[in-house]
Protein backbone atom coordinates (compact mmCIF):
# COMPACT_ATOMS: atom_id res chain seq x y z
CA UNK A 1 0.00 0.00 0.00
CA UNK A 2 1.42 3.39 -1.01
CA UNK A 3 1.21 6.15 1.59
CA UNK A 4 2.15 9.80 1.09
CA UNK A 5 4.26 11.13 3.96
CA UNK A 6 6.91 13.80 4.40
CA UNK A 7 6.64 14.80 0.76
CA UNK A 8 7.14 11.41 -0.93
CA UNK A 9 5.32 8.12 -1.57
CA UNK A 10 6.19 5.15 0.68
CA UNK A 11 5.66 1.49 -0.04
CA UNK A 12 4.19 -0.06 3.10
CA UNK A 13 2.68 -3.32 4.29
CA UNK A 14 0.27 -3.66 7.22
CA UNK A 15 -0.42 -7.03 8.83
CA UNK A 16 -1.58 -8.58 12.08
CA UNK A 17 -4.61 -8.10 14.27
CA UNK A 18 -6.76 -4.97 14.32
CA UNK A 19 -6.57 -3.29 17.70
CA UNK A 20 -3.34 -5.01 18.75
CA UNK A 21 -0.27 -2.97 19.78
CA UNK A 22 1.59 -1.46 16.85
CA UNK A 23 5.05 -2.66 15.84
CA UNK A 24 7.00 -0.90 13.07
CA UNK A 25 9.94 -2.53 11.27
CA UNK A 26 12.63 -0.46 9.50
CA UNK A 27 15.06 -2.01 7.02
CA UNK A 28 18.82 -1.91 6.57
CA UNK A 29 20.55 0.09 3.87
CA UNK A 30 20.22 -1.67 0.50
CA UNK A 31 17.43 -3.96 1.71
CA UNK A 32 13.65 -3.61 1.77
CA UNK A 33 10.70 -4.51 3.96
CA UNK A 34 10.84 -8.18 2.93
CA UNK A 35 13.94 -8.65 5.10
CA UNK A 36 11.51 -8.85 8.03
CA UNK A 37 9.33 -11.69 6.72
CA UNK A 38 10.60 -14.11 9.38
CA UNK A 39 9.96 -11.69 12.21
CA UNK A 40 6.44 -10.89 11.05
CA UNK A 41 5.66 -14.61 11.00
CA UNK A 42 7.06 -14.98 14.53
CA UNK A 43 4.93 -12.15 15.93
CA UNK A 44 1.77 -13.65 14.46
CA UNK A 45 -1.47 -11.95 15.46
CA UNK A 46 -0.22 -10.57 18.75
CA UNK A 47 0.61 -7.24 17.11
CA UNK A 48 -0.50 -4.87 14.39
CA UNK A 49 2.57 -4.61 12.16
CA UNK A 50 3.71 -1.81 9.87
CA UNK A 51 6.60 -2.44 7.51
CA UNK A 52 7.82 0.26 5.16
CA UNK A 53 10.55 0.60 2.58
CA UNK A 54 12.92 3.30 3.77
CA UNK A 55 13.24 6.43 1.64
CA UNK A 56 15.20 5.48 -1.50
CA UNK A 57 14.62 1.74 -1.11
CA UNK A 58 12.29 -0.92 -2.49
CA UNK A 59 9.04 0.55 -3.75
CA UNK A 60 9.46 3.89 -1.96
CA UNK A 61 10.42 7.00 -3.91
CA UNK A 62 14.14 7.77 -4.22
CA UNK A 63 14.64 11.53 -4.48
CA UNK A 64 18.15 12.68 -5.30
CA UNK A 65 20.50 14.46 -2.94
CA UNK A 66 21.73 13.79 0.57
CA UNK A 67 19.33 12.47 3.21
CA UNK A 68 19.68 12.94 6.96
CA UNK A 69 18.51 11.10 10.05
CA UNK A 70 16.22 14.02 10.84
CA UNK A 71 14.62 13.30 7.47
CA UNK A 72 14.41 9.53 8.06
CA UNK A 73 12.91 10.06 11.51
CA UNK A 74 10.46 12.55 10.03
CA UNK A 75 9.44 9.92 7.49
CA UNK A 76 8.40 7.56 10.29
CA UNK A 77 6.44 10.24 12.13
CA UNK A 78 4.75 11.19 8.85
CA UNK A 79 3.75 7.57 8.22
CA UNK A 80 2.43 7.17 11.75
CA UNK A 81 0.44 10.39 11.48
CA UNK A 82 -1.02 9.31 8.13
CA UNK A 83 -2.07 5.96 9.61
CA UNK A 84 -3.29 7.32 12.94
CA UNK A 85 -0.62 5.46 14.93
CA UNK A 86 -0.23 7.32 18.21
CA UNK A 87 2.26 4.99 19.88
CA UNK A 88 4.08 1.74 19.21
CA UNK A 89 7.22 -0.38 19.28
CA UNK A 90 9.93 0.33 16.71
CA UNK A 91 12.44 -2.24 15.46
CA UNK A 92 15.27 -1.37 13.09
CA UNK A 93 18.45 -2.97 11.82
CA UNK A 94 21.55 -1.02 10.77
CA UNK A 95 20.15 2.14 9.13
CA UNK A 96 16.78 1.29 10.67
CA UNK A 97 18.36 0.84 14.10
CA UNK A 98 19.93 4.27 13.87
CA UNK A 99 16.53 5.65 12.92
CA UNK A 100 15.22 4.04 16.12
CA UNK A 101 17.77 6.01 18.14
CA UNK A 102 16.67 9.24 16.48
CA UNK A 103 13.04 8.50 17.26
CA UNK A 104 13.84 7.74 20.90
CA UNK A 105 15.76 11.00 21.25
CA UNK A 106 13.19 13.18 19.51
CA UNK A 107 9.82 11.48 19.85
CA UNK A 108 9.91 9.30 22.97
CA UNK A 109 6.24 9.95 23.64
CA UNK A 110 5.31 8.05 20.49
CA UNK A 111 7.25 4.94 21.50
CA UNK A 112 6.55 1.95 23.71
CA UNK A 113 10.05 0.57 23.10
CA UNK A 114 12.88 0.45 20.59
CA UNK A 115 14.89 -2.51 19.34
CA UNK A 116 18.21 -1.44 17.85
CA UNK A 117 19.97 -4.14 15.82
CA UNK A 118 23.46 -4.09 14.32
CA UNK A 119 23.78 -0.32 14.48
CA UNK A 120 26.14 2.43 15.57
CA UNK A 121 25.65 5.87 17.10
CA UNK A 122 28.46 7.98 15.63
CA UNK A 123 30.42 8.49 12.42
CA UNK A 124 34.17 8.83 13.10
CA UNK A 125 36.41 10.11 10.27
CA UNK A 126 37.46 6.65 9.06
CA UNK A 127 33.79 5.64 8.85
CA UNK A 128 32.93 8.72 6.80
CA UNK A 129 35.88 8.05 4.48
CA UNK A 130 34.72 4.46 3.97
CA UNK A 131 31.34 5.70 2.85
CA UNK A 132 32.89 8.22 0.47
CA UNK A 133 34.50 5.26 -1.30
CA UNK A 134 31.26 3.28 -1.48
CA UNK A 135 29.32 6.31 -2.67
CA UNK A 136 31.84 6.87 -5.47
CA UNK A 137 31.69 3.21 -6.50
CA UNK A 138 27.90 3.18 -6.72
CA UNK A 139 27.82 6.56 -8.44
CA UNK A 140 30.22 5.39 -11.13
CA UNK A 141 29.30 1.72 -11.53
CA UNK A 142 25.87 1.14 -10.00
CA UNK A 143 24.72 -1.24 -7.28
CA UNK A 144 26.03 -4.37 -8.98
CA UNK A 145 29.58 -3.23 -8.22
CA UNK A 146 29.14 -3.52 -4.44
CA UNK A 147 27.08 -6.71 -4.11
CA UNK A 148 29.87 -9.22 -3.46
CA UNK A 149 31.75 -7.05 -0.97
CA UNK A 150 28.52 -6.21 0.83
CA UNK A 151 27.54 -9.86 1.23
CA UNK A 152 31.00 -10.63 2.61
CA UNK A 153 30.48 -8.01 5.32
CA UNK A 154 26.90 -8.93 6.07
CA UNK A 155 27.22 -12.67 6.74
CA UNK A 156 29.79 -14.85 8.47
CA UNK A 157 31.97 -17.03 6.20
CA UNK A 158 30.54 -20.21 7.68
CA UNK A 159 26.99 -19.15 6.93
CA UNK A 160 27.81 -17.95 3.41
CA UNK A 161 29.72 -21.14 2.62
CA UNK A 162 26.48 -23.08 2.74
CA UNK A 163 25.05 -20.81 0.01
CA UNK A 164 21.66 -20.57 1.70
CA UNK A 165 18.74 -19.25 -0.39
CA UNK A 166 18.66 -16.12 1.77
CA UNK A 167 21.85 -14.93 0.05
CA UNK A 168 20.05 -14.78 -3.28
CA UNK A 169 17.21 -12.86 -1.64
CA UNK A 170 19.60 -10.30 -0.21
CA UNK A 171 21.59 -10.10 -3.44
CA UNK A 172 18.36 -9.24 -5.27
CA UNK A 173 17.45 -6.60 -2.68
CA UNK A 174 20.81 -4.89 -3.06
CA UNK A 175 20.61 -5.02 -6.86
CA UNK A 176 17.10 -3.52 -6.83
CA UNK A 177 18.03 -0.57 -4.59
CA UNK A 178 18.05 2.76 -6.41
CA UNK A 179 21.58 4.21 -6.50
CA UNK A 180 20.12 7.60 -5.53
CA UNK A 181 18.54 6.03 -2.45
CA UNK A 182 21.71 4.21 -1.45
CA UNK A 183 23.80 7.35 -1.83
CA UNK A 184 21.24 9.54 -0.07
CA UNK A 185 21.12 7.22 2.96
CA UNK A 186 24.91 6.81 2.95
CA UNK A 187 25.18 10.57 3.35
CA UNK A 188 22.86 10.30 6.36
CA UNK A 189 25.20 7.70 7.87
CA UNK A 190 28.11 10.10 7.47
CA UNK A 191 26.27 12.66 9.61
CA UNK A 192 25.40 10.26 12.43
CA UNK A 193 25.97 11.89 15.83
CA UNK A 194 23.73 10.32 18.48
CA UNK A 195 26.37 8.90 20.84
CA UNK A 196 26.70 11.90 23.21
CA UNK A 197 22.92 11.95 23.78
CA UNK A 198 22.17 8.27 24.33
CA UNK A 199 21.99 8.75 28.09
CA UNK A 200 18.83 10.77 27.50
CA UNK A 201 16.92 7.71 26.27
CA UNK A 202 14.65 6.57 29.09
CA UNK A 203 12.29 4.13 27.39
CA UNK A 204 12.79 0.33 27.20
CA UNK A 205 15.43 -0.60 24.63
CA UNK A 206 16.84 -3.85 23.30
CA UNK A 207 20.22 -3.90 21.56
CA UNK A 208 20.93 -6.93 19.36
CA UNK A 209 24.46 -7.42 18.04
CA UNK A 210 26.22 -9.97 15.88
CA UNK A 211 29.41 -11.37 17.42
CA UNK A 212 31.11 -11.33 14.01
CA UNK A 213 29.76 -8.00 12.80
CA UNK A 214 32.65 -5.90 11.52
CA UNK A 215 30.35 -3.18 10.18
CA UNK A 216 28.76 -2.38 13.56
CA UNK A 217 30.98 -4.21 16.07
CA UNK A 218 29.50 -5.68 19.24
CA UNK A 219 31.70 -3.53 21.48
CA UNK A 220 29.96 -0.46 20.09
CA UNK A 221 26.57 -2.04 20.64
CA UNK A 222 27.53 -2.88 24.24
CA UNK A 223 28.56 0.74 24.78
CA UNK A 224 25.15 1.91 23.57
CA UNK A 225 23.45 -0.56 25.90
CA UNK A 226 25.52 0.70 28.83
CA UNK A 227 24.55 4.30 28.01
CA UNK A 228 20.80 3.58 28.01
CA UNK A 229 19.54 2.89 31.52
CA UNK A 230 16.48 0.77 30.76
CA UNK A 231 18.04 -1.49 28.16
CA UNK A 232 18.95 -5.10 27.44
CA UNK A 233 21.74 -6.52 25.31
CA UNK A 234 21.77 -9.72 23.26
CA UNK A 235 24.74 -10.89 21.20
CA UNK A 236 24.11 -13.54 18.55
CA UNK A 237 26.96 -15.91 17.77
CA UNK A 238 27.69 -16.79 15.05
CA UNK A 239 26.21 -13.82 13.23
CA UNK A 240 27.49 -10.83 11.32
CA UNK A 241 25.60 -7.72 10.20
CA UNK A 242 22.20 -8.97 9.05
CA UNK A 243 21.61 -10.94 12.21
CA UNK A 244 17.87 -11.46 11.78
CA UNK A 245 18.52 -13.47 8.60
CA UNK A 246 21.59 -15.36 9.80
CA UNK A 247 20.14 -16.32 13.20
CA UNK A 248 16.36 -15.99 12.78
CA UNK A 249 15.31 -18.28 15.63
CA UNK A 250 17.59 -16.72 18.23
CA UNK A 251 16.74 -13.24 16.96
CA UNK A 252 13.01 -13.93 17.15
CA UNK A 253 13.31 -15.40 20.65
CA UNK A 254 15.07 -12.26 21.88
CA UNK A 255 12.60 -9.94 20.16
CA UNK A 256 9.39 -11.67 21.22
CA UNK A 257 10.58 -12.00 24.81
CA UNK A 258 11.50 -8.32 24.99
CA UNK A 259 8.20 -7.17 23.50
CA UNK A 260 6.24 -9.39 25.90
CA UNK A 261 8.17 -7.96 28.86
CA UNK A 262 7.61 -4.37 27.70
CA UNK A 263 4.04 -4.10 26.44
CA UNK A 264 4.00 -0.32 26.79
Amino acid sequence: MDIEANGISFNTKIEGADGAPWVTFSNSLACNLSMWDGQVAALGDDYRILRYDTRGHGGTAAPGGAYSFDMLVGDVIGLWDALGIERGHFIGLSLGGMTALGLALGHAGRLSSITVCNARAEAPPEFRDLWDTRIATVGENGMEAIIDATLERWFTPGFAAGDPPVLDRVRDMIRATAPEGYIGCARALQGLDYLPRLGGISLPALFIAGAGDGATPPEGMRAMHQAVADSQYVELDPAAHISNLEQPEAFNDALTTFLAENPG
